[in-house]
C-alpha cells in the first residue's frame, strides 16, 4: 500500500497493490497498518456508506461539526469518481485550498478526509459507486453542506452537474464563513491530537 499526502496537510491518497490471476483479482483497499503509518492514528469505523450515482451527480461539499466531526475513507468499487477535498477549517494556513483525486475501480485507490475537511465526489460514469468508511454515524444536527458549484472547483466542463435539492440550496463558502458555520482549525487540531494520544 502506497500513501501520498495531498495538498491539504492530513489528507491522503492510498493506492494498494492489485493481484490479478486467471480467476479475477484480489485487492485490499483499506489496510490499517498503512493508514496508521501515514495518518498517525487508527480509523474508528462507526458507519459504512454506499451510494450509486449516474454520470454528473455531485454529492457534497459535505462536512460535520467538530468535535467530533466525521472523517471519511472513500473508495470507488465500481466506475469512476472525481473526489474533491477542500480545506474549510477557519484559521487554517491552507484555508480554501482544494485537491482532487480520480478514484476508480481499476486503480482501487482511496482518499482519507479528516474531520473538518470538506468532501465531494462527482460520478464520471453511470453506475459509479462510492463506498465510505466513516468515523462517526449520521448525525443530522451536525451534518452540513456547501454548494459545490459556488466555489472554483475542478468539475469537468463536459459533464452536466446534478445536485440534490439540499446541496443546491447550501450556502457558499463565503456565506458559511459569515454565518459562523465552518469548523475551527484550532479545534480540529486539538481533536487530531486527541485521536493520536
Amino acid at each position: 500500500m502506497q500513501a501520498r499526502e495531498l495538498k491539504i496537510p492530513g489528507t491522503f491518497e492510498f493506492s494498494p497493490s492489485v493481484f490479478p490471476d486467471d480467476r479475477g483479482l484480489f485487492v485490499s483497499p483499506f489496510q490499517e497498518h498503512a493508514f496508521v503509518a501515514a495518518v498517525g492514528h487508527g480509523l474508528r469505523v462507526a458507519q459504512t456508506n454506499h451510494s450509486e450515482s449516474r454520470r454528473g451527480v455531485i454529492r457534497g461539499v459535505h462536512y460535520a461539526d467538530v468535535p467530533p466531526g466525521q472523517s471519511k475513507y472513500v473508495h470507488c468499487p465500481r466506475g469512476k469518481l472525481l473526489d474533491v477535498l477542500v480545506d474549510i477549517r477557519v484559521g487554517s494556513p491552507t484555508f480554501g485550498v482544494w485537491d482532487v483525486v480520480e478514484l476508480s475501480s481499476s486503480a482501487f485507490n482511496s482518499i482519507y478526509a479528516p474531520e473538518g475537511v470538506g468532501h465531494a465526489v462527482m460520478a464520471l460514469e453511470d453506475g459509479s459507486v462510492t463506498s465510505y468508511l466513516c468515523s462517526e454515524g449520521y448525525n443530522p444536527k451536525a451534518e452540513r453542506a456547501l454548494n459545490p458549484l459556488s466555489m472554483d472547483l475542478p468539475w469537468p466542463t463536459d459533464v452536466a452537474p446534478l445536485l440534490s435539492p439540499k446541496d443546491a440550496a447550501a450556502p457558499s463558502l463565503e456565506e458559511a464563513v459569515a454565518a459562523g458555520l465552518l469548523p475551527d482549525y484550532d479545534e480540529c487540531q486539538a481533536w487530531y491530537t486527541k485521536l493520536r494520544s
